[in-house]
């Protein structure tokens, strides 16, 4: 089991039934030179974590723009990897993902033995993390790079089973994505199913837009909220987002 400082803070959360706030950067749609003025947006809004990543990274940028971004924030950077060249040493800590959702055998093991001594030698905090496809209404890059067809959004009950069978195989934590650029993100239904039975913390990510479905997201079960595509139309949209996690935070008792 993960021992780290980051999966320490996201255990709690799930044990408080607790929510944080997370912004998503694909390192191919920002510049280095960008991350500073971010930092400064996440340090004042109080945003708990940096993901960075991308399904498919060309522009070999991901190394530079954590630099940039640790240079000017203590908000910790998780790794969120599409591939085995996206582990740098310069972040807090990496979700090690296996898509648990879908039946491609690469993406369950096989990119994990290619990245594996990487990631030995990083000296990062790994955290297992079982990785969901959820439809979010149209294709998305990460069910198109996968091969793999997205859960049903209407089939809760064969989310809560993926995810238990995740927990079950020993996963830090459990990853719900409806992908970047969803149409319709994952229900409230789906996240409270999901989130009630199993004990590992929850994230959830795609298609959120609005500082409502965050509440409601974490209201639901959410322990980490993730946001990415609003925020890259909008930054300074993070201040209002993470306003509503805290507003739906502050009323668990």
């Amino acid at each position: 089991m993960a021992t780290g400082n980051i999966y320490r803070d996201l255990k709690s959360r799930k044990e408080t039934g607790k929510s944080g706030f997370a912004v998503l950067v694909d390192p191919d749609k920002v510049a280095p030179a960008d991350m500073q003025y971010l930092a400064e947006l996440c340090n004042d809004a109080g945003v708990d974590y940096l993901l960075m990543g991308g399904s498919l990274v060309v522009e070999h940028q991901l190394e530079a723009c954590v630099e940039r971004f640790k240079a000017n924030s203590k908000i910790p950077v998780l790794l969120f990897p599409g591939s085995p060249a996206q582990v740098t040493a310069y972040a807090d800590a990496l979700l090690y993902l296996s898509l648990i959702s879908g039946r491609n055998p690469d993406l369950l093991i096989g990119q994990h033995v290619i990245s594996a001594p990487a990631v030995k030698a990083s000296g990062l905090e790994v955290i297992s993390t079982g990785y969901m496809v959820i439809d979010g209404g149209t294709p998305t890059t990460v069910s198109y790079m996968s091969h793999s067809a997205p859960i049903p959004a209407n089939k809760p009950d064969i989310a809560l089973c993926t995810a238990w069978a995740g927990e079950l195989q020993g996963k830090h934590v459990i990853y719900m994505d409806a992908g970047s650029g969803a149409k319709i993100p994952i229900s409230e239904e789906m996240i409270r199913k999901v989130s009630t039975h199993i004990e590992i913390p929850l994230f959830i990510g795609g298609g959120i837009q609005t500082p409502e479905k965050v509440y409601k997201n974490c209201k639901a079960g959410a322990n980490i909220v993730v946001v990415g595509n609003a925020i890259e139309r909008d930054p300074l949209l993070i201040r209002d987002l993470v306003q509503a996690t805290k507003e739906a935070t502050a009323s668990v008792n």
